[in-house]
């Protein structure tokens, strides 16, 4: 085999390496994953799934960062000693399973505008996520919808 020919080999070879990689790596990042938009676009939200195999989800950005010149803290959180976290960074999205097709069920909700936190319930529409938050049964909720960011 000339020269010429084993560089090309090598070269299909690592190609297909490369393809099939990337191939696997999207296959493994489920549908809910990545950046979403608060209902009313003054959050982004990063969702992933954890190693237990829960999802989660922070926020990474505010549209209003600052508040009195300052980074935004938990302020309103009941636990006086949290109340200084910041809300970037800060996890509001906590332990949901995937439950059938578009279903995530069995998590938690943290609302930084209230302090309150709440049984919640995704589920997946494409480019959006129905997020309904709850106390005792989801009948006794509220449905917001984010839009994906990306």
């Amino acid at each position: 085999m000339s020269l010429s020919k084993k560089h090309f080999a090598r070269f299909v070879l690592i190609l297909l390496t490369v393809v099939s990689v990337n191939i696997a790596a999207k296959a493994q990042t489920d549908k809910i994953e990545g950046l979403w938009y608060n209902d009313i676009k003054s959050a982004k939200i990063q969702i992933s799934k954890g190693t237990d195999g829960k999802f989660n989800g922070k926020i990474i950005w505010l549209k209003e960062p600052l508040k009195n010149g300052k980074p935004k803290v938990d302020d309103e959180n009941k636990d006086e000693k949290l109340r200084s976290r910041p809300i970037i960074g800060l996890h509001i999205l906590e332990g949901f399973v995937h439950d059938g097709d578009d279903k995530y069920t069995d998590g938690k909700i943290y609302d930084p505008k209230n302090g309150k936190t709440y049984s919640c319930n995704i589920t997946y529409k494409g480019k959006t996520l129905s997020i309904r938050g709850y106390i005792g049964v989801s009948l006794f909720g509220r449905t917001t919808v984010w839009e994906r960011a990306e």
